[in-house]
């Protein structure tokens, strides 16, 4: 049975991407009708990992585009390096700038979270940057929306960040996807963290700053309250890329729905600040009550000494002889 369940899948996926002229819909509504018949075929691992659960869920970190909290979105982007197996129909990088989800109609079924996208391709890259440099607040800092259809079928991609646009540094990520999805496999929320794409569409995966505290001293370039551009990497989910768990228990692997074609690896949807950067001047500083009291003091002091040089000037206009 698992057998010409796959001889289907792999038959509707070849009809699917034999055109380019085949949309993102189409594609994406094929994946979803064959979710069903792809389970069996290709089991995912047990739903109890570590890690925060899927967006709606109890102690999801997951936070949604129309989220009040959010300061801003990304502005411009540089540097896009179109990986393997993407269309051409599916490069076009201004896509992710924006609010998420903005340049379709997403009034109705959230379309604008799915198909207002840019894909990276296996292995590819995008920059980002904002109007303002982003800082380090209270929890989240910045967040990066996916187009997934669902809470389970998640294409995972590394992020970075820069304090100059040069240097950058990478989020520290774990993967517990104890084998290949398959190209329609199912990965477990709770299995992964520190990667973007943990969330469906409409929901940004969250990153803090401070979690690059301990970077900084090997990474002098990096200034966490000052970050300019934020980097987003496709990961090639077939277990060629690892984790940053040290040993004795990693690294390891990292899965994702693996091989896959016409929009291949990430889709990126928006990034969005929660905090901007604002210079703090010396002059918003409050002084300390014993330097009001003497700065108050040198100002009476300067003002009687000006009262007495005037007088004197007054006295001697008026002793000065006429001729």
């Amino acid at each position: 049975m698992h057998f010409n369940r796959l001889i289907l899948v792999t038959n509707v996926f070849n009809r699917v991407f034999e055109s380019p002229r085949n949309s993102l819909r189409l594609i994406l509504s094929t994946l979803l009708n064959l979710s069903l018949h792809c389970s069996a075929i290709y089991p995912s691992a047990a739903y109890s990992g570590p890690f925060p659960p899927a967006a709606g869920l109890p102690n999801s970190t997951a936070i949604a585009a129309n989220d009040s909290a959010i300061a801003g979105w990304a502005s411009s982007y540089s540097n896009y390096i179109v990986g393997a197996n993407i269309d051409l129909q599916f490069q076009t990088p201004s896509l992710a700038l924006g609010p998420a989800g903005n340049s379709n109609d997403n009034s109705t079924n959230n379309n604008g979270f799915i198909f207002d996208i840019v894909s990276l391709g296996n292995n590819g890259s995008i920059t980002l940057s904002f109007d303002q440099a982003i800082t380090n607040g209270d929890g989240a800092d910045f967040l990066v929306f996916e187009n997934s259809f669902s809470d389970t079928f998640l294409e995972l991609a590394f992020v970075e960040v820069s304090s100059n646009g040069i240097d950058f540094v990478r989020f520290d990520n774990i993967s517990l996807t104890a084998a290949p999805v398959g190209a329609f496999g199912n990965i477990d929320t709770t299995n992964i963290f520190g990667y973007a794409g943990k969330y469906r569409g409409g929901f940004g995966t969250p990153f803090d700053l401070q979690d690059l505290a301990d970077k900084v001293a090997s990474n002098p370039s990096l200034n966490i309250n000052y970050i300019s551009h934020i980097r987003i990497i496709d990961i090639n989910g077939d277990g060629s890329s690892t984790d940053s768990l040290a040993p004795p228990a990693g690294p390891n692997p990292i899965y994702d729905p693996s091989p896959s074609f016409g929009s291949a690896g990430f889709d990126l949807d928006a990034v969005a600040a929660m905090y901007f950067y604002e210079q703090n001047f010396e002059a918003n500083v409050p002084l300390p009550f014993f330097t009001l009291v003497i700065l108050s003091l040198a100002l009476i002091g300067i003002n009687h000494l000006n009262r007495r040089i005037n007088h004197q000037c007054l006295r001697n206009k008026q002793h000065q002889p006429y001729y």
